[in-house]
């Protein structure tokens, strides 16, 4: 029997496919990241759940960024050793090297890494805390989910990615090192030598800059992602997928805002 009323197209009418939709999502990742960052000083400490989520986020991240750093080493010196004898420039292949592997390469392969195991492993745990309701538990018992459960997890994400980003340096520069010296027949000595010419201690410390602020926005994001799922197993699921995609999108575009500062306040070696 007919109402007389139009029928209502699905899902375009109801709010689900609202185009402030993606910007309330922003807003609210936003001001949970402001709760985070103003629960960090506050007192008692989670000491020993810290340590935990330290070594549990090591432990599932230090095997596979080193694997991962050995190849994008050897594909930096295999580029830049091929470029540099075309230009006549042998000499500068090791620091170039270095400098490829210091700014960009380590800690965008820390950040992958910390956003891609430690940071779905987080969204994980506090997604099944929030659909078994312990979440919810917490917050009667007046407890704060943020300073008990997430403040540890992004300050562990934050320490593991700064040390984590000196390891693949070193793995990379190692790397790029035996491929270059091996497999292209460069000069160990002028490789190495070479080190001093084009980098600068700049460069390391923007390195590990990048790092912790990489380790805080995977913390965040994956915490955000875990505490807001819903809908059973599938929806942690669908939380952890969604905080690895959107922390690689954040990751690139600070990446990218980081570097141009750094080239402004910093001036090349020998400008």
């Amino acid at each position: 029997m007919s109402t007389g009323e139009e029928p209502k197209a699905p899902g375009l009418l109801d709010g689900r496919f609202s185009p402030t939709r993606p910007l309330a999502a922003s807003g609210n990742l936003f001001a949970f990241a402001l709760d985070v960052l103003k629960a960090l000083p506050k007192r008692p400490f989670q000491l020993r759940e810290f340590i935990q989520q330290a070594w549990f986020v090591a432990s599932v991240t230090i095997i596979p960024t080193a694997l991962v750093a050995i190849p994008f080493g050897a594909v930096i010196a295999l580029q830049l050793g091929s470029l540099t004898r075309q230009l006549g420039a042998q000499s500068f292949t090791g620091s170039a090297s270095v400098l490829a592997v210091l700014r960009e390469a380590s800690p965008i392969v820390t950040a992958l890494l910390i956003a891609g195991a430690g940071g779905s492993a987080i969204c994980a745990d506090l997604g099944a805390r929030k659909i078994r309701d312990e979440i919810d538990a917490m917050e009667v018992l007046g407890i704060s989910p943020i300073q008990r459960l997430v403040v540890p997890r992004v300050l562990a994400a934050m320490l593991v990615a700064t040390l984590l980003n000196g390891l693949v340096s070193v793995v990379g520069v190692a790397g790029g090192y035996f491929f270059n010296v091996v497999l292209q027949g460069g000069t160990p000595g002028a490789y190495l030598s070479s080190f001093s010419a084009l980098a600068q201690i700049e460069d390391f410390w923007a390195s590990e800059s990048k790092a912790l602020v990489f380790g805080l926005i995977a913390g965040i994001v994956a915490s955000y992602k875990g505490l807001n799922a819903g809908g059973g197993p599938k929806g942690v699921g669908d939380a952890v997928n969604q905080s690895v995609v959107i922390t690689f999108i954040l990751l690139f575009a600070v990446n990218l805002v980081m570097t141009a500062i750094y080239f402004q306040l910093v001036p090349p070696k020998g400008s």
